[in-house]
């Protein structure tokens, strides 16, 4: 076998390819037998058709076809190893010469892995900047949790401070209902703070039986994203107002949520509290971490191949947000007046960066020999287990192989982090299943056709 490379444009690559008669004569020998095995040939068993009669049923040229897709699979992965190209996607095969006897011919054309060069990493700088916990934010969590029990009492006055409304609500844009916009008897604490920014001063002063129209911005960053940054128009008719009469903050309330006292309830909400504050900080401080790596690494040519998958995964992360929320793909492509190829060309941006986030993960792992060994994964999914054991769905899903892959990225993208984080801080990074390395599950291999 033999084989040539050009480069073409788009980081792409063309393979001229040539596979001689003795190279694929296995593959001929696999094509007949597996052509015996589907032919109802009169007179012979299925799988028991002589080499003669089969080239007289199908010719020669029928098995030499039968065996072209495995006698492209083994040549193109034997000269994209030999070449040492990292290849991605799926190769466009044209064939030259196929006729038996004689050597194969083809071209593929196939995309490859841009060069990925890093920058000195210890030169990147980024503060962690968690938020301190004060008094305000430890009284109005104790609140909270006061509120979860407060005793409620039905009101004729109008709604105020601390007080509960009971309420019908109607939400549409430009006069078309929202999907899953309608809601009877939705409750709206007003000492709490409302997911749509002023809906709360919206209703306040109201008294049972109002009724009133408003119009609310949904904030850019809304879960629902066929809201976020959109004018919403509500309708709402008050069912009820209540006014709701808190606990005290005793001893005793404490012990109900079993607590030694109110001292010591205190002291573990400033402590959780802290802890969240910590972990929002550092979720902030990677991201930051990754945004000014990929600033400061120079990429080649990113394919459009990986450019495509990241666009494709990210549509369908939005549809399964979606549909968590019951609202159909459909639906929402109606309510923000795009088609599928519109919306898909709008995430072009984001699939970039996120092409970049993976290629330079992929560049520091290799560099780094930060792999993930199948005793990491089989401990991830084993915790997987245990927390969804009462999920059949997610529990069979576990088993499938590209699940199990999935699973190896995350985590070898979590090892990739720590590392990047070690760096930075000066520290010396320790795999701590480095050990296992000899039955590496590497992540980054030769070739990612199923990137």
């Amino acid at each position: 076998m033999s084989h040539t490379i050009k480069k073409l444009e788009n980081a792409e690559v063309e393979i001229s390819i040539v596979v001689t008669p003795e190279e694929y004569a296995k593959h001929l020998e696999a094509a007949a037998k597996r052509l015996s095995e589907r032919a109802a040939i009169k007179g012979f068993r299925k799988g028991k058709v002589p080499a003669d009669v089969l080239k007289k049923e199908f010719g020669e040229i029928g098995i030499l076809q039968e065996a072209l897709e495995t006698i492209v699979e083994e040549s193109f992965y034997r000269a994209t190893t030999e070449a040492k190209l990292n290849t991605v996607g799926m190769p466009k095969i044209s064939i030259n010469k196929l006729a038996p006897g004689n050597n194969i011919e083809y071209k593929a054309t196939v995309a490859t892995l841009p060069a990925v060069t890093l920058p000195d990493i210890s030169t990147i700088k980024v503060e962690r900047k968690a938020k301190a916990v004060d008094e305000k934010d430890v009284t109005d969590t104790l609140d909270a949790l006061r509120g979860m029990r407060a005793n409620e009492v039905e009101k004729e006055s109008t709604a105020a401070e601390k007080d509960k409304l009971v309420i019908d609500m109607d939400m549409s844009i430009d006069n078309v209902p929202v999907e899953g916009g309608q809601a009877k008897d939705y409750q709206v604490y007003l000492s709490e703070p409302h997911y749509i920014p002023g809906f709360n001063e919206q209703v306040a002063g109201l008294k049972k039986g109002d009724e009133k129209s408003f119009t609310l911005d949904f904030p850019s960053t809304h879960y629902q994203k066929h809201l976020a940054g959109k004018k919403v128009d509500f309708k709402i008719k008050v069912k009820g107002v209540f006014d709701r009469q808190l606990p005290e903050l005793s001893d005793e309330f404490a012990q109900k949520l079993g607590q030694e006292n109110a001292a010591k309830l205190k002291e573990i909400v400033r402590s959780n509290l802290e802890t969240e504050a910590k972990e929002k900080a550092d979720r902030q401080y990677e991201i930051e971490l990754l945004e000014k790596l990929i600033e400061k690494t120079t990429f080649e040519t990113i394919p459009a191949v990986l450019i495509d998958a990241e666009r494709q995964r990210m549509f369908f992360e939005l549809k399964s947000d979606l549909e968590k929320n019951h609202i159909a793909i459909e639906d929402y492509l109606r309510d923000i007046k795009k088609n599928e190829e519109e919306m898909l060309k709008g995430f072009t941006k984001q699939a970039e960066k996120r092409a970049q986030a993976a290629l330079l993960s992929r560049q520091i792992a290799s560099e780094n020999h930060l792999h993930v060994c199948a005793e990491e994964v089989d401990a991830e999914i084993q915790m997987m287990k245990v927390y969804y054991k009462n999920d059949k769905d997610y529990l069979a899903n576990l088993d499938r192989p590209e699940v199990r892959d999935s699973i190896a990225s995350v985590l070898q993208n979590r090892k990739v982090m720590n590392w990047i984080k070690a760096k930075v801080e000066g520290k010396e990074y320790t795999d701590p299943h480095a050990h296992n390395h000899d039955h590496a599950h590497d992540h980054s291999d030769n070739h990612d056709h199923n990137h």
